[in-house]
């Protein structure tokens, strides 16, 4: 008995989150389509001219535009932000440091060192216990 390996196919708003591009800005040959595994394997070991493009000028989905702006996806959605941001319009907010961005960047800084103290308590007491 022989095994059939089938195809691994995704749709094309899946590979755009796992290439961290915004699918309505892919060509429209890539959103009319689905991907395979092996497409989506070359695609990030070699991108495209246009996948390059969108990777470094925009327009950005919201977890990218987050992780530039060092904020969470909720943080985003409080300034305001719910649109896909290009490169430009990013770089301009971080120049403009509104309130929000600031206040945002504060909380997420919080988030991380609470986050750091929760996994170093952990490793403490799993070290105790050993």
């Amino acid at each position: 008995m022989t095994s059939h390996q089938s195809t691994q196919t995704m749709k094309p708003a899946t590979a755009a989150k796992k290439l961290g591009v915004y699918l309505e800005a892919t060509p429209a040959e890539f959103r009319e389509g689905v991907v395979t595994r092996a497409e989506l394997n070359a695609l990030q070991a070699d991108p495209p001219q246009w996948l390059r493009d969108l990777r470094r000028d925009g327009p950005h989905p919201r977890p990218v535009v987050a992780s530039k702006l060092g904020v969470s996806i909720a943080g985003l959605a409080r300034g305001g932000v719910t649109e896909a941001l290009t490169t430009e319009q990013i770089d301009a907010l971080k120049d403009e440091q509104p309130e929000w961005l600031t206040k945002e960047r504060a909380t997420q800084a919080e988030v991380r060192k609470e986050t750091a103290r929760i996994k170093k308590r952990n490793a403490e007491r799993e070290a105790g216990q050993s």
